[in-house]
C-alpha cells in the first residue's frame, strides 16, 4: 500500500532545513508532528521533599536538555544564586551547547563526554572528590544510577521533571498510514488514548531497540526500523521504505 500521510509522535522540528521537510517535498507526502508524551516539571516544594539542598552539591550531572531547563528552574524558584564554581557534566555536545542558554561558557567548569553516558566516567572519575546532582526525569535509564554507583563517587539523584501523556482524543478518527515511534513511552501514550487501537494496514516505524521491544510486546508489528547500518537515521528509513511501496505512482 502506498504512503500519503505520516505521523511523527515528537513535536514539529524548529529548523527549516529538517530532513522530514525534505522528505515530505521530495515523497510529496503529508508528515505531521504530534508529540505523545511532554515533560512537565516538578516543584521546588516536591524537590524539597525529595531531601535535596542545592548548596550541598559542587558538580551537576546533566544528561539532556530537559535536565539542564530544569535544573536552573529549580534553582531559579528556590532562589538559589548557582555559585560560579559549579561544575557541569554534560553527556553530549549538544547538552553542553544547551548550557550556554544559562551560564557564560568561557567563565564555566564544563566537562563533556561524546554521545553515551558511559562516555562521561572518565571524567567523573577523575573528578571524584566533587558531590554530584543528577536531575531527571522520573523514567531514568537504570543504566545511569548503575554507572555511578560503581564509580563509587558521592552522588544523589532527584527527579525533577516528569515524563506525561499527552492528550491526544482529537485523533480518534484520523488515519494515518505511518506512525513514527522513538521511545516506548510514546507506545504508552498510543494504548492509554487508544485501548482499543487495532494496526491493521498502519505501518508502524520505530527508533532504537527499547522501543522495537516495547511495540512487539502490544502484539504490534514493526514496518520499518532504524538505527541500522543502511538507514542511521529514521527519515532515511522512511525514504528507503516510501521508495519501496510507492513505485509506480
Amino acid at each position: 500500500m502506498k504512503v500519503k500521510t505520516i505521523l511523527v509522535s515528537q513535536p514539529e522540528p524548529k529548523i527549516e532545513n529538517s530532513p522530514y521537510f525534505d522528505l515530505q517535498e521530495k515523497q510529496k507526502v503529508k508528515v505531521d508532528f504530534r508529540p505523545f508524551i511532554h515533560v512537565e516539571g516538578v516543584s521546588a516544594k516536591e524537590i524539597r521533599q525529595q531531601k535535596v539542598d542545592l548548596s550541598k552539591f559542587t558538580a551537576i550531572v546533566l544528561t539532556s536538555r530537559n535536565s539542564v531547563d530544569h535544573f536552573f528552574r529549580v534553582a531559579d524558584e528556590m532562589r538559589f544564586k548557582v555559585p560560579d564554581t559549579m561544575k557541569y557534566f554534560c553527556q553530549s555536545e549538544a547538552v553542553a551547547y544547551y548550557l550556554q542558554k544559562y551560564v557564560v561558557y568561557r567563565k564555566r567548569k564544563i566537562y563533556v563526554g561524546k554521545r553515551t553516558f558511559e562516555d562521561l566516567t572518565p571524567l567523573i572519575k577523575k573528578y571524584k572528590d566533587e558531590t554530584f546532582l543528577l536531575p531527571t526525569t522520573d523514567k531514568v535509564k537504570p543504566i545511569i544510577p548503575e554507572t555511578l554507583d560503581s564509580l563509587g563517587v558521592n552522588w544523589k539523584q532527584a527527579t525533577f521533571y516528569k515524563t506525561v501523556i499527552s492528550d491526544l482524543s482529537d485523533l480518534a478518527n484520523v488515519y494515518y498510514d505511518i506512525l513514527v515511534f522513538f521511545s516506548p513511552s510514546g507506545i504508552e501514550s498510543l494504548f492509554h488514548n487508544f485501548p482499543d487501537f487495532k494496526q491493521n494496514d498502519t505501518r508502524i516505524a520505530v527508533f532504537g531497540n527499547t522501543t522495537i521491544k516495547a511495540v512487539k510486546e502490544k502484539g504490534l508489528r514493526v514496518d520499518i526500523a532504524a538505527p541500522t547500518p543502511e538507514t542511521p537515521s529514521m527519515t532515511m528509513a522512511l525514504q528507503k521504505y516510501i521508495d519501496e511501496v510507492n513505485k509506480g505512482k
